[in-house]
């Protein structure tokens, strides 16, 4: 039996793999470790919390005589840290929090793994450490760093503590950076659940600048996948960067939900641009294919309506109080 411990859990990503792991292996024991921030959501995991091989615990990852005794009480032998600050425009306004959150608390989480001896550490990053893309080409593993925001600067930062522990102590450690993920549970301040849910509550839909900036779009089953894939074939010390190679403009993204929702185009607004938006990120992902086995499997279109689907019948999750300002 493999014992997990997760960090982040109640997250969008963090929620969809504990489902991910659970359907998948029988004899599996997870704890969840998530603070309940504004996007942390117990009510994502409200149909497998009477599961008993899973234990959820409220907490902060910064607090390491936590972690070391969650993972000594319960056994964990694989440590995936999803607990982040993830939301760009909350970096630009609110810094610090980005920091302690991302980056030390990935350090107290990197600290306890080592004196606990933990098997196997999955960091969970981000293709924005990668700083921004010209009209072509891609970002492989080997590219430098160069984030434009606080929460990219911060997440970059962990993943070169990551990387430190792996080459300093010995931790078997790995490092996934994805591309940008959609489907259920995703929090509403985000592009796709953003336009989805305004849609439906007869809001204007607000673009960014000229709407032009582009991202490839990675469903999160995809991503789970590769996080399995990685924690059981990766190479010790290594980076494996996860991209669907979907590449769409943000004009693209709204436009496809406008037309799934019915609406009329009178509904997009562009408003100002948001600060250091970096115009496009695309991975090479022939690294996690050629050495590990993994590929995207999901079609775009079909789970962007799949997604569309699951807001639309999901209304009371969204409509949170939480939510309601986002």
């Amino acid at each position: 039996m493999q014992k997990y411990l997760i960090t982040g859990g109640a997250g969008f990503i963090g929620s969809n793999f504990i489902h991910y792991l659970l359907e998948k292996y029988s004899a599996c024991q997870i704890v969840n470790l998530d603070l309940l921030t504004y996007a942390g959501n117990l009510e994502n995991l409200a149909d497998i919390k009477a599961d008993s091989r899973y234990h959820f615990v409220q907490g902060d990852i910064n607090d390491q005589e936590l972690v070391e005794r969650l993972i000594k009480t319960y056994g964990c032998e694989i440590l995936v840290n999803f607990a982040a600050e993830s939301h760009v425009d909350r970096s630009i306004t609110g810094p610090d929090v980005f920091f302690q959150t991302n980056t030390q608390g990935t350090l107290s989480l990197l600290k306890a793994a080592k004196n606990q001896n933990i098997q196997k550490f999955l960091q969970i990053s981000t293709d924005e450490v990668y700083g921004s893309l010209g009209q072509q080409g891609y970002f492989s593993e080997n590219s430098p760093l160069e984030p434009s925001s606080p929460y990219s600067a911060s997440k970059a930062a962990a993943d070169m503590f990551v990387l430190a522990y792996a080459k300093t102590f010995g931790l078997n450690a790995n490092i996934t950076r994805s591309s940008n993920n959609y489907g259920p549970y995703q929090h509403p301040e985000k592009l796709i659940p953003l336009m989805i849910t305004k849609g439906m509550q007869g809001k204007k839909l607000p673009i960014y600048g000229t709407g032009e900036n582009i991202r490839d779009w990675l469903y999160v089953k995809d991503n789970c996948r590769a996080f399995d894939t990685v924690i059981h074939k990766g190479q010790p010390g290594e980076i494996y960067n996860v991209g669907a190679h979907s590449e769409h403009s943000n004009n693209e993204i709204v436009h496809l939900i406008v037309d799934q929702l019915g609406l009329s185009t009178d509904r997009i607004e562009y408003v100002a641009d948001r600060l250091g938006h970096d115009q496009r990120y695309a991975l090479d992902n022939s690294k996690i294919k050629m050495e590990l086995g993994w590929q995207p499997q999901a079609g775009f279109q079909t789970c962007l309506t799949q997604t569309i689907n699951w807001y639309l019948n999901h209304e009371p999750w969204w409509r949170k109080d939480k939510f309601e300002n986002s």
